[in-house]
């Protein structure tokens, strides 16, 4: 039993320094400005990823190529990528204003732009976090393409390929919508050339399509067995840089700071800024859907639950339903300020003096003789929970006036990984624990545990481990956290850095109330420990929506001064 344990540990602390080791790898090729990942300059990073094999990316280190991580990976990159050998990190450097058609992967909001066949540039506006979830996810499926030209070159200097290799090249060559017969034939030889069976393939086949490109699947395998091949047979290896712009700017809160001036000079205008405030990171529908939906929606879904009006306005055919409640908001005191900074985190405010209490969900609110403000924001990336909370809780100056926020709380809603229970469920941390440091931020959580009870949704309480990547996670590492005396419940990638922000803006710079009250509550989105429940598995669908609203309502409650059994 001993044994069994030294090995576990073993493995949890090589994970441990497999991480450090690609943070490290990381920052010295962003400062050296390229490298050529399946090159010398990339071997660490390869194989610190292939050390600490991630859940996420499944069978990286085996023979066979890794379809739902694959699946996971191409949604967050911009279509096409998998045929640029050049891939260039920049900053916002103006290609909004050229003729380059902005590409916007579907599962992250990032700006990206194909120059021409062969170069792919991608713009990094919130921080280093963005550049280690590309970095990582590039390495993975470079890893995967060097095994499918394994299988399928057969003498590299005879250029003899395997036949299905060639049968799938004259399939994606054609360029045209499959009949039946053809994607059946082309998956037939895409499993041989992946060692995947028909069955595996035929189920995420459609995944992967688009409305213009349903056989995406085929050519993303193709284009990047392909630039493998070219790689191996003319060295004609891919490229990743980074601008010396980006490398110029990260760090200095450029996009941040420009993000937290244009609220702060919206509440000037609308002469909100010596109001009470509170900070909400949310999503953009939560708190204006908890506020107004039931009464704005009460004949359209008479006699219906408030969770089941609110599913209803998750549905993504529902805008006529939406745009009713987002009517009514802004005739009740809602300002929207879609983002502009680049930092692509959208904020709603709203001034409660304008609420009429009788057409919402709060008709007993208590808002005192200073009808407080809530600025919501949209969720932060990584270190850029940072970059935003630091700025926003600044001073605000107007030439030689210096106007102090009047921040009574901070609350940060999201969704996180779960080490005990399922999708859907609820954490409620007690501290943020910073991967990779000995960073650890305890705090006084104004929402707690029992507060969600009864509500048929299990609930954790404990410490949760912000951690440089979700896609850098595994399983021995994560039980470690669990099993041992930190009794981690979840782990997310904001939490220790809004803390951060918090704490030197309250307890050092005195910029903010020092006993300003934080709220930390968290749903999730997968399980890691559990196979099949990662993030690669799929999303949430209406199962999010339950916990996204309880969280958001106990929230409101707290700021309009409710009291709750």
């Amino acid at each position: 039993m001993k044994e069994t344990k030294n090995i576990s540990r073993s493995r949890a602390q090589e994970s441990s320094a497999a991480i450090e080791k690609l943070y490290i790898t990381m920052r010295h090729l962003f400062n050296r400005g390229f490298y050529k990942p399946m090159g010398v300059s990339g071997d660490t990073l390869r194989e610190a990823l292939l050390q600490l094999r991630p859940e996420i990316y499944g069978t990286i280190a085996e023979e066979k190529v890794e379809l739902s991580g694959l699946l996971y990976v191409i949604e967050r990159l911009p279509v096409g990528i998998e045929e640029c050998r050049f891939i260039n990190l920049t900053s916002d450097e103006g290609y909004s204003k050229s003729h380059f058609t902005a590409i916007v992967p579907p599962k992250r909001k990032r700006n990206c732009y194909r120059i021409d066949s062969e170069q792919m540039n991608v713009e990094i506006t919130r921080g280093r976090s963005d550049i280690y979830d590309i970095l990582t996810h590039l390495t993975f499926i470079f890893i995967e393409s060097h095994k499918i030209k394994n299988r399928v070159l057969l003498d590299e200097n005879t250029k003899e390929f395997t036949r299905d290799w060639e049968k799938l090249e004259q399939i994606v060559v054609q360029n045209k919508k499959l009949t039946l017969i053809e994607k059946e034939i082309a998956i037939s030889h895409a499993s041989i050339i992946l060692g995947r069976s028909f069955e595996e393939i035929l189920d995420i086949y459609e995944a992967f399509g688009t409305a213009e490109k349903p056989d995406r699947f085929l050519h993303v395998i193709y284009w990047l067995g392909k630039l493998a091949i070219e790689e191996v047979i003319f060295n004609n290896k891919r490229t990743i840089t980074f601008s010396p712009i980006l490398r110029e700017r990260l760090g200095h809160h450029i996009h941040g700071e420009i993000w937290a001036n244009n609220i702060k000079e919206v509440l000037k205008q609308n002469e909100l800024l010596d109001r009470p405030i509170h900070i909400i990171s949310a999503n953009m529908h939560s708190v204006m859907n908890s506020i107004f939906a039931t009464h704005t929606l009460k004949t359209k879904f008479k006699d219906k639950s408030d969770f089941f009006i609110f599913e209803e306005l998750s549905k993504p055919g529902a805008n006529d339903v939406r745009s009713k409640v987002e009517e009514f908001a802004f005739k009740y005191g809602m300002i929207s300020l879609p983002d502009t900074s680049g930092t692509n985190i959208d904020v709603q405010i709203f001034d409660t003096a304008k609420i009429d209490w009788s057409k919402s969900a709060f008709p007993a609110a208590k808002i005192g003789a200073h009808p407080p403000v809530i600025i919501v924001m949209d969720y932060a990336f990584g270190e850029q929970a940072y970059e935003t909370i630091d700025e926003l809780l600044k001073p605000y100056k107007d030439g030689k006036n210096k106007y102090f926020l009047n921040v009574e709380s901070v609350s940060i809603m999201g969704k996180a990984g779960i080490l005990e229970g399922g999708k859907g469920d609820i954490m409620i941390p007690s501290a943020h624990i910073n991967e990779g440091t000995g960073d650890n931020y305890p705090f006084e959580n104004q929402l707690t545990a029992e507060m969600f009870e009864g509500n048929g949704i299990p609930v954790y309480a404990g410490p949760m481990v912000s951690v440089l990547g979700t896609s850098l996670q595994n399983k021995d590492l994560l039980k470690f956290f669990h099993e041992s005396t930190w009794g981690v419940i979840g782990l997310e990638m904001e939490g220790a850095y809004y803390q951060k922000a918090i704490q030197s803006a309250s307890k050092i710079r005195k910029s903010i109330n020092p006993d300003v009250k934080v709220r930390y509550a968290y749903y999730a989105s997968d399980n890691p420990l559990e196979t099949g429940s990662t993030l690669a598995s799929g999303g949430l669908g209406t199962t999010g929506v339950k916990p996204t609203y309880l969280i958001t309502i106990k929230i409101l409650e707290q700021i309009f001064n409710i009291k709750t059994n």
